[in-house]
């Protein structure tokens, strides 16, 4: 079985019913291609640094969540940046 890890680029609302799917949708299409995933839910006030936005290296793949608004709406968007800017792996609700 591969592994992965993924993040998620959002400020997780456990009372907020897509960022619950999004986990879900993940475990979901995992199980269905025999992955092994790793998800972390990254909140977007850590992307206000640059050492916040170089921790994304360590995903092989990110997720921008639903929710607006966001914590900090320019830390979601430098992370986006740094997904669009560097090819990596990405994909957004």
């Amino acid at each position: 079985m591969n592994d992965i890890k993924v993040g998620i680029i959002g400020d997780f609302n456990p009372g907020y019913p897509p960022h619950k799917t999004t986990n879900e949708s993940i475990t979901h299409a995992a199980r269905f291609l025999s992955l092994n995933v790793e998800v972390e839910w990254l909140p977007t006030d850590l992307f206000d640094t640059k050492a916040g936005v170089k921790r994304l290296e360590q995903f092989d793949a990110l997720w921008a969540s639903a929710g607006s608004p966001y914590n900090s709406m320019d830390g979601a968007l430098r992370a986006i940046r740094f997904a669009r800017e560097k090819d990596w792996p990405f994909i957004a609700t």
